[in-house]
């Protein structure tokens, strides 16, 4: 059974969003991933690795939930009810055939070129994905929250440092697009 839908217009699908953070702000709960890992990360033990981690989670669970809808959501919608496929600017398609080698650009939301289980041969992408996961993680810790709290909640929340956190996103993803990305491939 596979229903396939486009993606839900900005009219329909910004209004879910702005309903979403006001029940979460009338129940007194923030939107965010990295505190909902944390909690995930207590709830199996990790509080014995790192006082971080040394709280009482049972409080949040709320967070696993919102974790565990995310991931299965994202699952029914790839396979269920998705085309799997993006519309990019055909001078993007050619330019990633050829300078990234990349050649299903457009078919597909996750090209295997760089989703694919081949893609994890090689030693070195191993080393990017573990690096850059650190340094994701690093970062979440280190601004308070990840890119979906201070770009979803804290501003709706009219929170400064989100807006600071927000603008210092963009900023890192144009270098890391730009400049750094065409160094490491």
């Amino acid at each position: 059974m596979n229903f396939i839908y486009e993606s839900l217009p900005w009219y329909v699908s910004g209004p879910l969003i702005a309903l979403v953070m006001f029940v979460l702000l009338i129940i007194g709960k923030q939107f965010g991933m990295s505190s909902n890992l944390r909690t995930a990360c207590a709830a199996f033990g990790a509080g014995k690795a790192s006082d971080f981690f040394k709280f009482d989670w049972k409080a949040e669970r709320w967070n696993l939930m919102l974790v565990i809808g995310a991931v299965l959501g994202g699952f029914i919608a790839s396979n269920y009810i998705s085309n799997n496929t993006v519309e990019i600017n055909p001078v993007i398609v050619q330019e990633l055939a050829e300078n990234y080698n990349i050649k299903n650009a457009g078919e597909t939301y996750l090209p295997k070129e760089i989703f694919g289980i081949k893609a994890l041969d090689s030693p070195f992408i191993i080393a990017v994905l573990f690096i850059g996961g650190l340094l994701v993680g690093f970062g979440a810790r280190y601004a308070g929250g990840c890119t979906s709290g201070h770009a979803i909640s804290g501003l709706s929340n009219l929170q400064l440092p989100s807006l600071i956190a927000v603008i210092g996103f963009f900023i890192g993803g144009l270098i890391m697009v730009n400049f750094i990305y065409p160094l490491i491939f």
